[in-house]
Order: structure tokens, then sequence, then C-alpha cells
């Protein structure tokens, strides 16, 4: 991987993460694109990424975070995150079975938009308008939606959002719980993809942070990957923010079907191999 093609998937990840548009999909379109090499490396790097985007929650929401008397914003973080560990662990290696299926990720992609069309209509009348009126069983459904964005393309934005609005959050409380909950989620799956899972088969199989550490070039491309997604999701996030106040999902729902128009184009015409 190069270090452009470092910077451009850092792009693409802070752009995407937070937006409910699945950072995979867009993620699998970049790399076709730019004609990445999908090596373990990159496979590795796709995850271990979201560190920066997940960095740029915790620098915007500094104040809820960091305010440690506020014992109840961390359990309901904790209980929402659950499901999402256990499924997360128990289904590991089908979930990366998953992430080869460009197909997948392109259906879901269609689906998912379509949903968004309507999501505005679905859910009407919230009495959920801040974080502090969340209840434990609240998060912890919100977590269970989460758990649908492990099929690739799903967008875990999308899921936790609409599982808010479910749950009769606000747009806004809905989105920027969907935020918070990414920051333990996100975490997990970057500390396991680095620490503790190993890439590659037999005797070759590697350490994320191996990879990483290999040579200078693999080190440069992952800070900086990570660097670019912190950036770019501070102004993705601030905008989504903004926008929501005004407006609802139906514009992403539209890019969604496009996006998934382009995937299957790729596929079909044998740009991207399914």
């Amino acid at each position: 991987m190069s270090l452009f093609e470092a910077i451009v998937l850092g792009i693409v990840e802070g752009l995407t993460e937070f937006l409910p548009i699945s950072s995979t999909g867009h993620m699998i379109i970049a790399s076709s694109i730019l004609g990445i090499q999908h090596d373990e490396f990159t496979k590795m790097f796709e995850i271990s990424i979201q560190f920066g985007a997940i960095l740029a929650v915790v620098i915007l929401y500094a104040r809820k975070f960091f305010q440690f008397n506020r014992w109840q914003f961390y359990a309901k973080l904790i209980v929402g995150v659950i499901p999402a560990l256990i499924l997360g662990y128990l289904f590991s290696d089908k979930i990366d079975a998953m992430l080869e299926s460009p197909m997948t990720v392109a259906i879901t992609m269609l689906a998912g938009g379509i949903i968004l069309l309507f999501v505005d209509k679905l859910f009407k009348h919230p009495v959920i308008d801040t974080d502090e009126k969340i209840h434990y069983r609240n998060s912890f459904i919100v977590g269970c939606w989460q758990v649908l964005a492990m099929i690739p393309g799903v967008s875990r934005s999308a899921a936790s959002i609409i599982g808010g609005m479910q749950q009769k959050f606000t747009r806004f409380v809905a989105a920027e719980f969907s935020f918070f909950l990414a920051v333990p989620t996100m975490f997990a799956a970057t500390f396991y993809s680095v620490f503790m899972k190993k890439w590659g088969q037999d005797g070759a199989a590697k350490k994320g942070y191996e990879l990483i550490l290999a040579d200078s070039h693999s080190t440069t491309a992952f800070l900086v990957g990570n660097a670019v997604a912190f950036i770019v999701a501070i102004l993705a996030i601030r905008f989504f923010i903004g926008y929501l106040k005004k407006r609802g999902f139906r514009v992403f729902g539209v890019y969604r079907i496009l996006a998934g128009i382009l995937l299957l184009t790729l596929l079909l015409s044998g740009v991207i191999k399914g």
C-alpha cells in the first residue's frame, strides 16, 4: 500500500464511518478504483484505521467522555456494546468471509438506501431528546440493532441510528448516541485486529502490530491513514449533526442506492471480482 493509497482510504474512512452510507462499501469501491492489492496488511488496515475516526468522536465530545462523575454515561455504553462484543467474537471468521463478498455489500447498500428513504416517516413522535433520558434497556436494544452492521454494507451508523429512532430518540440524540456507542465498539474491533487476530495462514500468520511494524513504509501508512481519518471524521461529524437538525435521511438513502448501483455495475462488468 502506497502512502497516497493510505491517505485516500483515510479520507474514505473519515467521511463514511459516521454517515449512514457504509464505510465498507466505499472502501471496496475506492480500493477497486485505485487497484489496491487486498493483502493481509490492507485487510488489517481497513479495520484498524477506525481508530482515527473514533478518536475524532472522543475529541469532539471530550466533555462527555471525560466527566468521570457521570458514571451512568459509561455504563450505558458498556450495556450497548455487549451484543457486538459477544457476537463479534463468536462469528469473527464468518464476518471476515462476508467481507470478501462485494456482492453482499452491494445488495445491503441498496436495501439500506431504500429503508433510509422512508425512515423519517416510520418513526414519529420521539420522546427522548437528551442522552440523560436514555435507559439501559434502550442502550441494549440499540446495541442489538448495531449488530446488524456486522453484515458488510449495512452501515453501523445507519443501524444504530435507526435503532435509536425506533426507541423514540430524536434524530439528533440517535445520531449522537450512535457516535458514542461507536467508540467502545470500534475500539474493540481495532484492538482485536491489531493485537489479537492472526493475519495470514499457517506459519506465515502475523499479528496486526507485526504487520504494521514490519517496515517503515507500513508504519508510516498506518499512522498517516489514521491521522487523515481523524481530521476528516471531525469535519464529517460536524456536517452530519448540522444537517440532521434541519433535514432527514432521504438524501443518504438516494446516495446509498446510487453507490450500490455503482458497485453492482463494477461487479457485473468484472472490474471488481465478486
